[in-house]
């Protein structure tokens, strides 16, 4: 492996960084004046893939893997939120991971790849859980959003949950909607009392 190689990746770790400034832009329809960054987005919507992957029986370090680069392209896309999607198509996925990785060492740019086009395929057990914890995640944070007085948040977390296929994504999703975001935290605190 030559240096210009690891010269390459050190771009891309650069590049990848600029996703917890990049803002999902979709939040600000719901009002939300500064939203979750697309970082932050993919972190959560990992750890939700590794939980309904091991629920769904996937595999779950598989499942968090794609998650975690479901969105990377967007370092150069922007994210396009929905009504933006009617004016401009956002970039191909995989297109633009071909651009980001061209020269990375052969063994990377291959892997990095395969993720992305197995998780834009969304045919495997593990793209499917992965793509059902994008949807979670989503209306998940619009639940938070709400709580936060973000009333117009209803139709993220309406659209987001109707979009969810498996079965303990659709459950997992059912048991968030009867909670708050704070019932967590009250849980704990009684069990120290």
């Amino acid at each position: 492996m030559g240096d210009q190689d690891l010269a390459d990746v050190a771009h891309f770790l650069w590049e990848a960084g600029t996703l917890k400034s990049a803002r999902r832009t979709g939040w600000w329809m719901a009002g939300v004046r500064d939203p979750e960054s697309v970082a932050e987005h993919a972190w959560r919507t990992s750890v939700i893939a590794s939980v309904i992957a091991t629920l769904e029986g996937a595999d779950a370090a598989r499942a968090a893997h794609l998650a975690v680069w479901h969105d990377s392209q967007e370092t150069r896309t922007g994210d396009v939120n929905h009504l933006g999607k009617k004016y401009a198509a956002p970039g191909d996925p995989e297109a633009v991971t071909e651009d980001q990785t061209a020269g990375m060492p052969e063994v990377l740019r291959t892997a990095v790849r395969a993720v992305v086009a197995e998780y834009e395929a969304k045919e495997t057990p593990e793209a499917i859980c992965a793509r059902d914890a994008d949807k979670l995640q989503c209306m998940l944070q619009g639940l938070e959003y709400k709580a936060q007085g973000y009333s117009s948040a209803q139709r993220w977390i309406d659209n987001s949950r109707a979009r969810i296929v498996t079965e303990s994504g659709r459950r997992l999703a059912d048991e968030l909607l009867a909670q708050e975001p704070l019932d967590w935290l009250h849980a704990v605190m009684h069990e120290k009392s």
